[in-house]
Protein backbone atom coordinates (compact mmCIF):
# COMPACT_ATOMS: atom_id res chain seq x y z
CA UNK A 1 0.00 0.00 0.00
CA UNK A 2 1.58 3.43 -1.27
CA UNK A 3 -0.96 5.76 0.75
CA UNK A 4 -0.39 8.27 3.35
CA UNK A 5 -2.48 7.50 6.33
CA UNK A 6 -3.94 10.71 7.46
CA UNK A 7 -5.77 10.37 10.95
CA UNK A 8 -9.33 11.58 10.96
CA UNK A 9 -9.81 14.24 13.58
CA UNK A 10 -11.59 12.41 16.44
CA UNK A 11 -10.58 8.59 15.84
CA UNK A 12 -9.22 8.36 19.20
CA UNK A 13 -12.59 8.87 20.58
CA UNK A 14 -13.68 5.54 19.55
CA UNK A 15 -10.82 3.93 21.19
CA UNK A 16 -10.68 5.67 24.72
CA UNK A 17 -10.02 2.37 26.55
CA UNK A 18 -6.96 0.01 25.54
CA UNK A 19 -6.23 -2.88 27.27
CA UNK A 20 -2.70 -4.09 27.11
CA UNK A 21 -2.25 -7.68 27.93
CA UNK A 22 1.67 -8.49 28.78
CA UNK A 23 3.73 -5.96 30.75
CA UNK A 24 6.92 -6.66 29.28
CA UNK A 25 9.27 -4.09 28.04
CA UNK A 26 7.06 -4.16 25.08
CA UNK A 27 3.95 -3.82 26.81
CA UNK A 28 5.45 -1.40 28.93
CA UNK A 29 6.02 0.87 26.09
CA UNK A 30 2.65 0.88 24.26
CA UNK A 31 1.41 1.53 28.18
CA UNK A 32 3.76 4.95 28.02
CA UNK A 33 2.19 6.13 24.17
CA UNK A 34 -1.17 5.14 25.06
CA UNK A 35 -1.34 6.88 28.61
CA UNK A 36 0.28 10.20 26.90
CA UNK A 37 -2.25 10.34 23.90
CA UNK A 38 -5.27 10.66 26.93
CA UNK A 39 -5.88 7.07 26.86
CA UNK A 40 -7.57 5.00 29.82
CA UNK A 41 -5.19 2.12 29.65
CA UNK A 42 -5.83 -1.61 32.18
CA UNK A 43 -2.36 -3.57 32.13
CA UNK A 44 -2.99 -7.35 32.58
CA UNK A 45 -0.04 -9.52 33.28
CA UNK A 46 -0.02 -12.69 36.19
CA UNK A 47 3.33 -11.49 36.20
CA UNK A 48 4.96 -10.83 39.92
CA UNK A 49 5.66 -7.22 40.55
CA UNK A 50 4.44 -6.33 37.86
CA UNK A 51 2.73 -2.90 38.65
CA UNK A 52 6.14 -1.95 40.22
CA UNK A 53 7.90 -2.91 36.82
CA UNK A 54 5.45 -0.95 34.70
CA UNK A 55 5.55 1.79 36.66
CA UNK A 56 9.56 2.14 36.62
CA UNK A 57 9.00 1.82 32.78
CA UNK A 58 6.85 4.52 32.59
CA UNK A 59 9.44 6.58 34.50
CA UNK A 60 12.06 5.96 32.23
CA UNK A 61 9.81 6.68 29.06
CA UNK A 62 9.07 10.26 30.33
CA UNK A 63 12.11 12.40 29.36
CA UNK A 64 11.51 10.39 25.72
CA UNK A 65 7.71 11.31 25.86
CA UNK A 66 8.49 15.23 26.58
CA UNK A 67 11.36 15.38 24.50
CA UNK A 68 8.23 14.04 21.42
CA UNK A 69 5.66 16.86 23.03
CA UNK A 70 3.65 14.61 24.73
CA UNK A 71 2.09 15.30 27.83
CA UNK A 72 3.48 13.80 30.66
CA UNK A 73 2.17 15.16 33.80
CA UNK A 74 0.44 13.03 35.96
CA UNK A 75 1.03 10.06 33.67
CA UNK A 76 -0.44 7.44 35.56
CA UNK A 77 -3.97 9.25 36.24
CA UNK A 78 -5.44 6.83 33.69
CA UNK A 79 -3.60 3.49 34.71
CA UNK A 80 -5.04 0.59 36.29
CA UNK A 81 -4.33 -3.09 36.41
CA UNK A 82 -6.41 -6.16 36.77
CA UNK A 83 -5.28 -9.21 37.09
CA UNK A 84 -7.76 -11.26 35.71
CA UNK A 85 -7.76 -11.34 32.36
CA UNK A 86 -11.76 -11.87 31.06
CA UNK A 87 -12.35 -8.20 33.64
CA UNK A 88 -9.37 -6.92 31.93
CA UNK A 89 -10.75 -6.92 28.00
CA UNK A 90 -14.58 -6.93 29.45
CA UNK A 91 -15.28 -3.20 28.14
CA UNK A 92 -12.03 -2.06 26.07
CA UNK A 93 -12.25 -0.44 22.77
CA UNK A 94 -9.33 -2.05 21.77
CA UNK A 95 -6.95 -4.59 23.06
CA UNK A 96 -3.43 -4.63 22.28
CA UNK A 97 -1.11 -8.15 22.67
CA UNK A 98 2.11 -8.85 24.15
CA UNK A 99 2.32 -11.89 25.75
CA UNK A 100 5.17 -14.49 24.75
CA UNK A 101 6.28 -15.25 21.23
CA UNK A 102 4.88 -18.75 21.40
CA UNK A 103 2.17 -19.83 19.42
CA UNK A 104 -0.15 -21.97 22.04
CA UNK A 105 0.58 -18.91 24.56
CA UNK A 106 -0.78 -16.84 21.61
CA UNK A 107 -3.60 -18.80 20.74
CA UNK A 108 -5.09 -19.69 24.54
CA UNK A 109 -4.88 -15.80 24.71
CA UNK A 110 -7.05 -14.64 22.36
CA UNK A 111 -9.54 -17.27 22.72
CA UNK A 112 -10.14 -16.28 26.05
CA UNK A 113 -9.93 -12.75 24.92
CA UNK A 114 -12.78 -13.63 22.06
CA UNK A 115 -14.71 -14.89 24.57
CA UNK A 116 -14.60 -11.83 27.07
CA UNK A 117 -14.32 -8.83 24.82
CA UNK A 118 -17.06 -6.87 23.03
CA UNK A 119 -18.02 -8.14 19.86
CA UNK A 120 -16.79 -4.70 18.25
CA UNK A 121 -13.30 -4.63 20.28
CA UNK A 122 -10.24 -4.19 18.40
CA UNK A 123 -8.22 -7.28 18.51
CA UNK A 124 -4.52 -6.50 18.09
CA UNK A 125 -1.27 -8.83 18.61
CA UNK A 126 2.38 -7.25 18.65
CA UNK A 127 4.15 -10.50 17.65
CA UNK A 128 7.24 -9.85 16.10
CA UNK A 129 7.00 -12.77 14.21
CA UNK A 130 3.85 -15.14 14.19
CA UNK A 131 1.43 -15.01 11.62
CA UNK A 132 -2.53 -13.42 12.25
CA UNK A 133 -3.47 -16.87 10.43
CA UNK A 134 -2.12 -19.19 12.88
CA UNK A 135 -3.03 -17.45 15.91
CA UNK A 136 -6.78 -17.27 14.53
CA UNK A 137 -7.26 -20.71 14.32
CA UNK A 138 -7.99 -20.79 18.02
CA UNK A 139 -11.19 -17.82 17.34
CA UNK A 140 -14.58 -18.35 16.56
CA UNK A 141 -14.06 -15.00 14.63
CA UNK A 142 -10.54 -15.27 13.06
CA UNK A 143 -11.90 -12.14 11.23
CA UNK A 144 -11.15 -10.06 14.12
CA UNK A 145 -7.38 -10.16 14.44
CA UNK A 146 -4.50 -8.72 13.07
CA UNK A 147 -1.20 -8.38 14.07
CA UNK A 148 0.16 -4.75 15.04
CA UNK A 149 3.69 -5.18 15.19
CA UNK A 150 5.53 -2.51 16.80
CA UNK A 151 9.52 -1.68 16.46
CA UNK A 152 10.95 -1.03 19.78
CA UNK A 153 10.21 1.17 21.80
CA UNK A 154 6.81 1.89 20.44
CA UNK A 155 6.27 4.93 22.27
CA UNK A 156 9.49 6.14 20.29
CA UNK A 157 9.97 4.77 16.79
CA UNK A 158 7.20 5.14 14.58
CA UNK A 159 6.89 2.07 12.09
CA UNK A 160 3.69 -0.40 12.79
CA UNK A 161 3.69 -3.23 10.46
CA UNK A 162 0.21 -4.38 9.84
CA UNK A 163 -0.50 -7.97 8.69
CA UNK A 164 -3.44 -9.02 8.34
CA UNK A 165 -4.50 -13.14 8.44
CA UNK A 166 -6.00 -15.30 5.34
CA UNK A 167 -9.46 -14.34 7.10
CA UNK A 168 -9.09 -11.08 8.92
CA UNK A 169 -12.08 -7.86 8.05
CA UNK A 170 -10.68 -5.53 5.69
CA UNK A 171 -12.57 -3.46 7.70
CA UNK A 172 -10.84 -4.51 10.71
CA UNK A 173 -7.35 -3.91 8.91
CA UNK A 174 -8.66 -0.33 8.13
CA UNK A 175 -9.95 0.16 11.85
CA UNK A 176 -5.92 -0.79 13.21
CA UNK A 177 -4.29 1.93 10.73
CA UNK A 178 -6.56 4.81 11.62
CA UNK A 179 -5.93 3.95 15.57
CA UNK A 180 -2.17 3.76 14.82
CA UNK A 181 -1.89 7.07 12.44
CA UNK A 182 -4.40 9.02 15.47
CA UNK A 183 -1.32 8.05 17.74
CA UNK A 184 1.04 9.42 15.70
CA UNK A 185 2.47 6.00 14.28
CA UNK A 186 3.55 5.12 11.01
CA UNK A 187 1.53 2.28 10.20
CA UNK A 188 2.04 0.26 6.79
CA UNK A 189 0.04 -2.52 6.11
CA UNK A 190 1.70 -5.89 4.69
CA UNK A 191 0.71 -7.32 1.31
CA UNK A 192 1.21 -11.44 2.50
CA UNK A 193 2.15 -12.94 5.35
CA UNK A 194 5.79 -13.86 5.73
CA UNK A 195 7.29 -15.02 9.32
CA UNK A 196 9.25 -12.18 11.04
CA UNK A 197 7.28 -9.42 8.76
CA UNK A 198 9.71 -7.04 6.94
CA UNK A 199 11.34 -4.87 9.58
CA UNK A 200 12.40 -8.03 11.60
CA UNK A 201 13.46 -9.96 8.06
CA UNK A 202 15.88 -7.09 6.77
CA UNK A 203 17.10 -6.65 10.69
CA UNK A 204 18.17 -10.80 11.16
CA UNK A 205 20.19 -10.59 7.55
CA UNK A 206 21.54 -7.69 8.51
CA UNK A 207 22.86 -9.05 11.78
CA UNK A 208 23.31 -12.44 10.41
CA UNK A 209 26.34 -11.01 8.30
CA UNK A 210 27.37 -8.42 11.42
CA UNK A 211 27.94 -11.52 13.29
CA UNK A 212 30.04 -13.24 10.77
CA UNK A 213 31.88 -10.60 9.91
CA UNK A 214 32.85 -10.52 14.05
CA UNK A 215 33.18 -14.47 13.59
CA UNK A 216 35.24 -14.16 11.10
CA UNK A 217 37.86 -11.66 12.74
CA UNK A 218 37.30 -8.46 10.38
CA UNK A 219 35.98 -6.12 12.83
CA UNK A 220 35.04 -6.30 16.55
CA UNK A 221 31.72 -5.47 17.64
CA UNK A 222 32.23 -1.92 18.77
CA UNK A 223 34.05 -1.12 14.98
CA UNK A 224 31.09 -2.69 13.24
CA UNK A 225 28.63 -0.45 15.02
CA UNK A 226 30.94 2.49 13.93
CA UNK A 227 31.18 1.16 10.49
CA UNK A 228 26.69 0.73 10.37
CA UNK A 229 26.47 4.44 12.07
CA UNK A 230 28.87 6.08 9.90
CA UNK A 231 27.33 5.10 7.22
CA UNK A 232 23.93 2.70 5.96
CA UNK A 233 22.10 4.04 8.91
CA UNK A 234 22.36 7.09 8.18
CA UNK A 235 21.80 6.77 4.58
CA UNK A 236 18.94 4.72 5.69
CA UNK A 237 17.26 6.99 8.02
CA UNK A 238 16.31 9.28 5.01
CA UNK A 239 16.30 6.80 2.18
CA UNK A 240 15.66 2.96 1.96
CA UNK A 241 17.47 0.38 0.40
CA UNK A 242 16.07 0.94 -3.01
CA UNK A 243 15.82 4.66 -3.38
CA UNK A 244 19.51 4.49 -1.56
CA UNK A 245 20.36 2.79 -5.11
CA UNK A 246 18.20 4.57 -7.11
CA UNK A 247 20.27 7.43 -6.43
CA UNK A 248 23.45 5.74 -6.77
CA UNK A 249 23.12 4.89 -10.56
CA UNK A 250 22.63 8.45 -11.36
CA UNK A 251 21.03 9.91 -13.90
CA UNK A 252 20.24 6.20 -14.87
CA UNK A 253 18.49 5.79 -11.92
CA UNK A 254 17.99 2.15 -10.76
CA UNK A 255 17.92 0.50 -13.96
CA UNK A 256 21.99 1.88 -14.47
CA UNK A 257 22.48 0.86 -11.42
CA UNK A 258 21.49 -2.97 -11.42
CA UNK A 259 22.84 -2.90 -14.86
CA UNK A 260 26.37 -2.05 -13.73
CA UNK A 261 26.87 -2.74 -10.23
CA UNK A 262 24.16 -5.16 -9.97
CA UNK A 263 26.57 -8.38 -10.94
CA UNK A 264 28.77 -7.68 -8.37
CA UNK A 265 26.06 -6.84 -5.31
CA UNK A 266 24.68 -10.52 -6.37
CA UNK A 267 28.61 -11.69 -6.20
CA UNK A 268 28.70 -10.27 -2.43
CA UNK A 269 25.68 -12.61 -1.42
CA UNK A 270 27.19 -15.56 -2.64
CA UNK A 271 29.94 -14.94 -0.61
CA UNK A 272 27.68 -13.83 2.78
CA UNK A 273 28.39 -15.98 5.92
CA UNK A 274 25.72 -18.30 7.27
CA UNK A 275 26.75 -18.72 11.31
CA UNK A 276 25.37 -20.15 14.24
CA UNK A 277 25.02 -19.07 17.57
CA UNK A 278 27.00 -22.21 19.08
CA UNK A 279 28.47 -22.11 21.92
CA UNK A 280 31.67 -20.51 20.65
CA UNK A 281 29.96 -17.98 19.14
CA UNK A 282 27.50 -16.29 21.74
CA UNK A 283 30.72 -16.75 24.25
CA UNK A 284 32.68 -14.67 21.77
CA UNK A 285 30.07 -11.79 21.30
CA UNK A 286 29.17 -12.19 24.90
CA UNK A 287 32.80 -11.26 25.54
CA UNK A 288 32.83 -8.22 23.16
CA UNK A 289 29.44 -6.95 24.37
CA UNK A 290 31.02 -3.82 27.09
CA UNK A 291 29.15 -0.82 26.53
CA UNK A 292 30.32 1.12 28.85
CA UNK A 293 27.39 1.86 30.74
CA UNK A 294 23.96 0.79 32.35
CA UNK A 295 21.41 -0.39 29.96
CA UNK A 296 19.58 2.43 31.17
CA UNK A 297 22.26 5.07 30.61
CA UNK A 298 21.95 3.33 27.10
CA UNK A 299 18.35 3.69 26.42
CA UNK A 300 18.69 7.33 27.62
CA UNK A 301 21.25 8.12 25.29
CA UNK A 302 19.86 6.05 22.04
CA UNK A 303 16.42 7.70 23.04
CA UNK A 304 17.78 11.16 23.11
CA UNK A 305 19.90 10.43 19.97
CA UNK A 306 16.70 9.02 17.75
CA UNK A 307 14.49 11.71 18.60
CA UNK A 308 17.36 14.07 16.81
CA UNK A 309 16.80 11.65 14.19
CA UNK A 310 13.32 11.95 14.00
CA UNK A 311 13.25 15.31 14.30
CA UNK A 312 15.81 16.03 11.23
CA UNK A 313 14.35 13.76 8.68
CA UNK A 314 10.90 14.82 9.82
CA UNK A 315 11.36 18.16 8.42
CA UNK A 316 10.38 19.12 4.60
CA UNK A 317 12.11 18.03 1.90
CA UNK A 318 13.25 20.75 -0.46
CA UNK A 319 12.76 18.32 -3.67
CA UNK A 320 9.22 17.51 -2.62
CA UNK A 321 7.88 19.88 0.58
CA UNK A 322 7.25 16.71 2.17
CA UNK A 323 8.63 15.08 5.26
CA UNK A 324 11.01 12.06 4.12
CA UNK A 325 9.76 10.12 6.75
CA UNK A 326 6.05 10.36 6.00
CA UNK A 327 6.98 9.73 2.40
CA UNK A 328 8.99 6.67 3.18
CA UNK A 329 6.87 5.44 6.25
CA UNK A 330 3.95 4.17 3.61
CA UNK A 331 6.01 2.67 1.22
CA UNK A 332 6.09 -1.02 1.15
Amino acid sequence: MNDTHVAAPGTLDAYRRVTVVGAGVIGSSWTALFLAKGLTVTVTDPMPGVEQLVHEQLRQAVPTLHALGLPTADLERNLRFEADLGKAVADADVVQENGPERLDVKQDLFARIEGAARPDALLLSSTSGIRATDIAQALKQPERLVIGHPFNPPHLIPLVEVVPGEKTDREVVERAVAFYTALGKKPQVLRKEVPGFVANRLQAALFREAVNLVVEGVVTESELDGIVTSSVGLRWAVAGPFRSFHLGGGTGGLPHFLEHLGPGLEGLWRDLGAPVFDEATVRLLSGQAQFGASIEELEAARDKAQIKVLQAVSEPSAATGEPAQQRDASEA
